[in-house]
């Protein structure tokens, strides 16, 4: 399903519907790109005022990861829900004899460990952008600082909404050393953000 050429309601209305997808890493992959979408509109009504230029430096290069960041994270999306997508053929795989058995043993854990890998690879593009944020929280144009928060916010909710989904996933991927270097990234990934996302909102209400 192409999530960005739906209409809010459309896409909404998918995520009501009972259909195994889209889901929670989808609907975290979409908020990550809502994250981006509003640093992108920070930076560029910082950017555009000469008033602010001693911030332009700073700014300019999280202008253009936003821009790349929103991009991957409307693929991740997509991705994502392709991903349970898999998960859920695997299930629907005969296992009346041995051989069929192993073969979609061997299918769900492939499929297990693609909807493990997905929402980490949105974990990790929503942090890294996160990361960028307090910048924009202190420097950028002081008449969005309510939107860099709204921006942290919803990045640091992708951050945590993937790594529910990468949880969930990896005791299906049968493959424990795997499983365990997911989860001690995801529980980095996951502090650090928290981190982030408070820093952010002490900023941003320092500015009011």
């Amino acid at each position: 399903m192409q999530f960005d050429k739906l209409t809010f309601e459309d896409l909404t209305a998918a995520l009501a519907s009972d259909a195994p997808t889209p889901g929670g890493g989808t609907a975290a992959a979409l908020a990550g790109a809502m994250g981006a979408a509003l640093a992108e509109m920070i930076a560029a009504l910082t950017l555009s005022k000469e008033k602010y230029a001693t911030a332009h430096d700073a700014v300019r290069p999280i202008a253009q990861a936003a821009r790349r960041a929103r991009a991957e994270l409307l693929q991740l999306a997509r991705e994502d829900s392709e991903s349970y997508d898999g998960v859920v053929a695997a299930r629907r795989l005969p296992k009346g004899t041995d051989e069929e058995r192993e073969s979609r043993s061997r299918e769900m854990a492939r499929a297990n460990r693609r909807a493990a890998e997905v929402p980490m690879r949105t974990a990790r593009e929503a942090a890294r952008l996160l990361d960028t944020i307090p910048v924009l929280a202190e420097k950028g144009n002081p008449n969005a600082a309510s939107d860099a928060g709204a921006a942290a916010l919803l990045l640091a909710a992708a951050v945590e909404g993937a790594l529910l989904n990468v949880a969930i996933n990896l005791d299906g991927a049968g493959d424990p050393a795997f499983a365990e270097e997911l989860r001690s990234e995801a529980a980095r990934v996951g502090r650090e953000a928290a981190t982030v996302r408070e820093n952010v909102l002490a900023l941003v209400r320092a500015r009011f």
